[in-house]
C-alpha cells in the first residue's frame, strides 16, 4: 500500500459534504477533523470526525466563512490538508493561498487557477479566447446601476445578473426591464456578498428555455486531463438545481465529445488541478454556450461517481498528494443511469422557502439505494445555512429503472417538523415530460402548480388522490397547451395503502 502523504485532513464545511469527505477519509485511513459552529455542535459531522473544534458564532461569517479561525485550527489540530466542501470557502481564491502559505495542502485547484477559473467573468474571457461559445453578456462585474443599465440596453432585455464570485443560485436575478433593474441588483449584490463575501455582480443575456449541462472534469499536476461524462440539471427552483441525472438525453456521443474537449481545454489553459466543473447551457438546436467553472466538488457529483465508478473525494486527495490520474480518457467506461434529488427543508407550496424547526421524525430510505445525508432525527434546521437536508441517489441499467428506483425511494423517506421537497420531486419523477427526457431550465415555471400540493395531506400523499387532481388541472389545461402533463398512469404508488410523504 503507497505511504500516505495526508495522514490528517480538516474539512472546513458542514452537513452532507462534511460526512461525504469523513467517509473518503476512513477509507483511505486518514485522520478526519470537523468543525462547527454554535448551531452545528450536536451535528452528525462532528460525530462521525476522529477530532473536532469549535468555530463559534452562528452566522455563516463567523464561523464557516472565518479563514483566520480555520487556519489557526488546522495549525493547532496539526492537520496536512484541507477540503473545502463546497459553498462557503471552496471557491475563494485568498482561502486557498493561506491554506498554502500555511504550509498546508488545499484539496482543490490553486489560488491563481480559481482566480482565472472561479471567477465568472474571468471564465468567460478564457473561453473566448479558445473560441468557445459564450453568451453575450459583460466580461466584468457591473460597477452601478448607471453602467448596468447601459449595458442591459445593449444585450437586450432579459438579462441575469449573476454573482461573480459564486454558485449554487445565489446572487442570481432575472431583469425583465430597466425598472426593475436597481433593484434586482441591490438584491443580487447583497446576496452574493452574503454568500461569498464578494458583491460582484455581472450580467448575461437570459435565455428562455434551454437546457443545463454540465462536464465534470479530473486534471492532476502533471497536466493530465479528462472529462467524466455530462450531468443535466435542468430541473431547478430560483436558478437552483432540485434533480439531476447523468447521462442528458439530449447529448449523444458526438455531442459529449464536443463539451467535453471544450471543457479539457479549458482546464489545460487555466493550469487546473483537481476536480472542476464546465457548466453549458445547451439551446434546443444543440448549439451550446460555455456558462462559467465551478472549481470545486459539485452537490450532483454522485450521480457521475454511479455512472463511471469513480470515487471523486478519493481522487481529489490523491491529486492533492501529487499523484497522477490513475485513469486515461479512453479507459473510461459509462454505465446505466443514474438520478439524484436534493431533499431541501424547503416549501414548495409557499415559493420554495425555508422551512426551520425540529425534525420530529427523519427516517432515510433503505435498500438498494444511495444516500448523502448530513442530519438525524431529533436535529434543528437552522435560518443560518443552506436548506440542503440530504440527496437521494438512484441508478438503473435503464433511465426508467432509475426513475423507479427514485420513486420507490422517495415513498420511503419520511420527514416530519418541517416541510421538504420530497413531494416536488415526486411529482416531476411522474410528470410525462420528464419521463420522456424533455425538459428545459424552466420547467418548473411550465409545469409546477403548487396547488397539486395544497390539497395533500400533510401526513399522507396517496396515490388516487393525486391521480384525480392531476386529471382535473391537467384536463383544464391541455386545451390550450396540449401537453400531457402529470401522469397517474406512470406511477409507482398503486397501492394507496403503502403509505406515502410525511
Amino acid at each position: 500500500m503507497k505511504k500516505r502523504q495526508i495522514k490528517k485532513l480538516l474539512i472546513a464545511n458542514r452537513g452532507e459534504i462534511a460526512l461525504r469527505v469523513i467517509r473518503a477519509c476512513k477509507e483511505l485511513e486518514i485522520c478526519s477533523v470537523s468543525v462547527f459552529s454554535d448551531v452545528d455542535r450536536k451535528s452528525l459531522h462532528v460525530l462521525q470526525a476522529d477530532e473536532a473544534y469549535a468555530l463559534g458564532g452562528s452566522t455563516p461569517q463567523e464561523s464557516y466563512l472565518n479563514q483566520a479561525k480555520i487556519i489557526e485550527i488546522s495549525r493547532a489540530a496539526s492537520v496536512d490538508a484541507i477540503h473545502p466542501g463546497y459553498g462557503f470557502l471552496a471557491e475563494n481564491p485568498d482561502f486557498a493561498d493561506a491554506v498554502a502559505a500555511a504550509g498546508i495542502l488545499f484539496v482543490g485547484p490553486s489560488g491563481d487557477a480559481i482566480r482565472l477559473m472561479g471567477d465568472k467573468t474571468q471564465a468567460r474571457k478564457a473561453a473566448r479566447k479558445l473560441g468557445i461559445p459564450t453568451i453575450s453578456g459583460t466580461v466584468d462585474p457591473v460597477k452601478d446601476v448607471s453602467e448596468g443599465l447601459f449595458h442591459a440596453t445593449d444585450i437586450g432585455f432579459p438579462i441575469l445578473l449573476k454573482a461573480a464570485a459564486g454558485g449554487g443560485g445565489k446572487g442570481m436575478r432575472v431583469v425583465r426591464a430597466a425598472g426593475e433593474f436597481e433593484a434586482a441588483l441591490r438584491m443580487a449584490q447583497s446576496e452574493a456578498r452574503g454568500a461569498f463575501g464578494d458583491d460582484r455582480v455581472y450580467m448575461e443575456k437570459y435565455l428562455e428555455s434551454p437546457r443545463h449541462i454540465e462536464m465534470q472534469i479530473l486534471a492532476d499536476g502533471y497536466g493530465n486531463v479528462i472529462y467524466l461524462g455530462e450531468r443535466e440539471c435542468s430541473i431547478q427552483r430560483r436558478h437552483q438545481k432540485v434533480i439531476e441525472e447523468s447521462p442528458s438525453t439530449a447529448v449523444d456521443e458526438k455531442l459529449r465529445r464536443e463539451l467535453g474537449e471544450a471543457a479539457v481545454r479549458l482546464a489545460k489553459t487555466a493550469g487546473y488541478t483537481n476536480a472542476g466543473t464546465m457548466e453549458f447551457l445547451l439551446e434546443p438546436s444543440g448549439k451550446f454556450y460555455f456558462l462559467e467553472m465551478n472549481t470545486r466538488l459539485q452537490v450532483e457529483h454522485p450521480v457521475t461517481e454511479e455512472i463511471t465508478g469513480l470515487d471523486l473525494v478519493k481522487q481529489q486527495i490523491r491529486v492533492a498528494e501529487g499523484e497522477r490520474l490513475s485513469i486515461r480518457q479512453e479507459q473510461l467506461q459509462f454505465r446505466g443511469h443514474a438520478i439524484e434529488c436534493r431533499i431541501c427543508a424547503e416549501d414548495p407550496e409557499n415559493s420554495f422557502m425555508p422551512s426551520t424547526g425540529k425534525l420530529v421524525r427523519y427516517r432515510l430510505p433503505q435498500g438498494r439505494i444511495r444516500v448523502e445525508n448530513g442530519f438525524q432525527e431529533g436535529d434543528e434546521i437552522s435560518v443560518y445555512y443552506d436548506s440542503l437536508l440530504a440527496k437521494v441517489i438512484s441508478w438503473g441499467e435503464t433511465r426508467r429503472d432509475a426513475i423507479t428506483a427514485m420513486k420507490r425511494a422517495l415513498t420511503d423517506f419520511t420527514i416530519e417538523g418541517v416541510k421538504s421537497t420530497i413531494p416536488f420531486c415526486a411529482l416531476v419523477l411522474n410528470h410525462s415530460s420528464f419521463v420522456e427526457g424533455n425538459i428545459d431550465t424552466r420547467f418548473v415555471d411550465k409545469h409546477f402548480d403548487p396547488s397539486i400540493l395544497s390539497i395533500v395531506s400533510a401526513n399522507q400523499m396517496l396515490a388516487a388522490a393525486v391521480g384525480a387532481v392531476l386529471i382535473g388541472v391537467r384536463t383544464k389545461r391541455q386545451t390550450e397547451s396540449g401537453h400531457n402533463g402529470l401522469s397517474p398512469t406512470s406511477s409507482g404508488w398503486k397501492d394507496s395503502r403503502r403509505g406515502g410523504f410525511r
